[in-house]
């Protein structure tokens, strides 16, 4: 019988050994998708501001986007708007869907848009059953305070110099029971200075209530400077449609 060459026995067994190092690395689980989504959040740097939780604090005005942060779930992503260096709304545009995480992140969302309004920093708590949504959302809103400020050192001039230029936004329309509902601000120095009615529920009674309820409604907008007025008694969808849609318009002027 022929005999196999001793260097060819040698070369067979180093080929067999690499082999078997590149299986067991191949084995190798990966990291726990919670703890990187926590420790991506714990090693952002601190911004400018800091809150009195120690977190930091978004700076400027307008609205901002975080970027996505990934989960073992799906992809959790924040949009803030900010006003005077404060937060006033948190919304969430992505959010892990599908099976038992509508209900989680139905759960977790409004809770943790809430609490991201109170600290105004990413130093809130998880929602408990929400673990990963939680770690999830806090990267992204981190990410996007860090946007804000990142933006508002760039933009203070340009701000100022344009602080006291009158601008007209039109909100997106609200669709009520009774029609759509569209108003449209006009804002100079950071102050709504007149608000008007683009659409409002027409035909029937419809014609009686709108005549009653939007010129309430577009004083209390000038009065308030926010959507936060009250409706109008006899006009609770109207009313309701009208305060939708004159956040959308204050989104879009920034605050």
């Amino acid at each position: 019988m022929r005999k196999s060459h001793p260097i060819r026995r040698v070369m067979l067994a180093s080929a067999a050994t690499v082999s078997g190092v590149v299986l067991l690395l191949s084995l190798k689980p990966s990291s726990d998708p919670s703890s990187a989504a926590a420790d991506g959040a714990a090693s952002q740097p601190p911004a400018a501001g800091q809150s009195a939780q120690g977190g930091a604090q978004a700076a400027g005005t307008g609205m901002v986007t975080g970027d996505a942060a990934q989960t073992q779930y799906g992809a959790v992503q924040v949009r803030l708007t900010v006003a005077g260096g404060k937060i006033t709304k948190a919304e969430t545009v992505q959010a892990p869907k599908g099976g038992q995480s509508d209900q989680v992140t139905a759960n977790a969302v409004p809770k943790l848009n809430q609490a991201t309004v109170a600290a105004q920093s990413a130093d809130i708590d998880a929602v408990s059953g929400a673990t990963y949504t939680s770690a999830g959302y806090k990267k992204s809103l981190q990410s996007a305070i860090d946007k804000a400020n990142a933006t508002a050192g760039s933009g203070a001039a340009e701000d100022a110099g344009n602080a006291q230029a009158a601008k007209t936004v039109t909100g997106d329309a609200a669709q009520t029971q009774y029609g759509a509902v569209q108003v449209r601000i006009t804002v100079a120095g950071g102050k709504i200075t007149k608000a008007e009615t683009v659409q409002a529920p027409k035909g029937g009674q419809s014609d009686q209530i709108t005549a009653n309820a939007v010129p309430k409604l577009n004083q209390a907008a000038v009065a308030a400077g926010n959507a936060d007025i009250d409706a109008v008694s006899g006009a609770t969808y109207t009313s309701a449609g009208y305060k939708k849609s004159l956040q959308s318009a204050l989104d879009q002027a920034g605050g």
